[in-house]
């Protein structure tokens, strides 16, 4: 496919978690219901918590709060609140994407290289990466203090640079908006995944040029001229 390197010699694949590789959002809208009903606030929806995420949890807990809400000291009780349910919780209805594991293990067995990165927490990416995924992912990062979140590129330059790539080798492979500027700030391909917490319509009103719908569809990106 002209708008992905081709898969003849290695590439470096850096996949988003929340939506991409796991189905979190169960996990998520727990974490946040929790957090908004310690505080004294009304739940939301798993459809609601889905349009919230991607941004990060600071920024989940602000999006979670009713509008007149959004104070500093409101977000910052219901972040903490989020924090300590989901550290709790993390992992009780998160599963893998059917399909993941054997895709990742035939990449890894071609010699691509693979990496996460998320806005969520990089304990809890790390963790949920062991747990699910463990020896598969040769880079893991996730949020991180000092380091900016995507879509700023810092972070993906990083694991690009510590893996010893040039950018031509490189695709970023996510399901939301921010995952298609991430691709686009670092300067490398994107695949867009319409499975996760985004339509394929609002992928590509993001600038996704390539979306697939299925692992089988991400399969025949990377294998299609092996």
């Amino acid at each position: 496919m002209s708008n992905t390197p081709s898969s003849a010699e290695p590439l470096l694949i850096i996949f988003d978690l929340d939506g991409t590789v796991l189905d979190t959002i169960a996990d998520l809208t727990d974490a946040v219901c929790e957090a908004l009903a310690e505080n004294g606030f009304a739940p939301r929806s798993c459809d609601e918590v889905m349009s919230f995420v991607g941004n990060g949890v600071l920024k989940l807990c602000e999006r979670a709060l009713p509008d007149g809400e959004k104070t500093p000291e409101n977000i910052e009780r219901v972040y903490a609140a989020f924090n300590r349910s989901y550290a709790a919780h993390y992992a009780d209805k998160t599963r893998p994407y059917p399909g993941t594991d054997s895709l990742l293990k035939d990449l890894r067995a071609c010699g691509h290289k693979l990496a996460v990165l998320s806005n969520k927490p990089d304990p809890f990416t790390r963790e949920l990466i062991d747990k699910f995924y463990p020896g598969l992912f040769d880079f893991v990062r996730g949020s991180r203090e000092g380091v900016p979140r995507k879509p700023d590129p810092t972070a993906e330059l990083e694991i690009i640079s510590e893996a010893g790539f040039l950018p031509e080798r490189c695709v970023h492979v996510g399901d939301s908006g921010t995952d298609v500027e991430t691709a686009k700030n670092a300067g490398i391909k994107c695949v867009a995944c319409s499975w996760g917490y985004r339509s394929a319509e609002s992928l590509k009103a993001a600038g996704a040029k390539v979306i697939v719908h299925d692992m089988d569809g991400l399969r025949k990106i990377f294998f299609a001229n092996s």
